[in-house]
């Protein structure tokens, strides 16, 4: 049995951690590179980190920043903010990513998976996708959630793997930092299409969510989540040891 993997998010802006819920009402929390060592310390299997503020605000994310974090962990970093092209790819690998999260920047100009994928692997592009309800169709929304593109979100998963996205992040706009739980309509309809790695996000508020998760819907492969760790209401070590003791395999880390 594959394992399933646990990821925090780190939402930046201005240099910081942030959270909010649904995108919006955004509050201070941490100092990322803090925060990142902590969850490398506490077990995770992977850290993802949006400049969640670069594209709207139509900038760089902030390499320094990244590059303080990139140097302070040793699981895997997906980075993403204002990914436009395959030199922006190239930029935040150096800078100490290992996979690269592109989403606005897709929306825009469509080849760019391909192009990447092309240059780096599959492996190394991750598609984000904002997702929201909108008359009864899941919807892409662009720019930290801001603009509705139009863009059916199960038809655009289904064009951006096969031009060569390694993974996909399906963050509810609906569920985000509601803590009622993952939006399993939505995941179970995007896994029903996809052949690649499916991490869910939006709505974690408890251990049970992410059972729930992984037992009604099989194809997906993690779990993210960021108020609730940064605010220590689940300790990653715990929420896997809890998964394994459910028959969710997890990696457990050594003492």
């Amino acid at each position: 049995m594959i394992t399933k993997r646990i990821i925090p998010c780190l939402d930046i802006r201005n240099g910081r951690v942030v959270k909010g819920v649904n995108f919006e009402g955004i509050q201070d929390v941490q100092d990322p590179v803090v925060l990142a060592k902590f969850y490398n310390d506490s077990g995770a299997d992977e850290l993802v980190f949006y400049d969640i503020t670069a594209s709207f605000e139509g900038r760089s994310l902030f390499s320094d920043v990244l590059k303080n974090v990139a140097s302070n962990i040793f699981i895997p970093l997906t980075v993403g903010g204002n990914i436009n092209s395959v030199d922006d790819f190239d930029r935040v690998l150096k800078s100490g990513a290992d996979k690269v999260s592109v989403n606005s920047g897709a929306i825009r100009n469509p080849s760019l998976i391909g192009e990447a994928a092309k240059k780096y692997g599959d492996q190394c592009v991750v598609l984000s996708m904002d997702v929201k309800r909108v008359d009864g169709q899941f919807r892409i929304f662009a720019k930290g959630g801001r603009e509705d593109t139009g863009i059916d979100a199960i038809e655009w998963a289904k064009k951006c793997t096969a031009n060569g996205a390694g993974e996909i992040v399906v963050n509810s706009i609906n569920t985000d930092g509601v803590k009622n739980g993952f939006d399993l309509e939505m995941l179970r309809a995007i896994c029903d299409v996809v052949s690649v790695p499916v991490i869910a996000s939006g709505g974690a508020g408890c251990m049970e969510h992410f059972r729930t998760l992984f037992n009604e819907v099989p194809g997906v492969d993690a779990g993210l989540a960021a108020s609730i760790f940064h605010f220590g209401e689940v300790k990653i070590s715990d929420l896997k040891k809890y998964l394994n003791d459910n028959n969710i395999e997890m990696r457990i880390q050594e003492k």
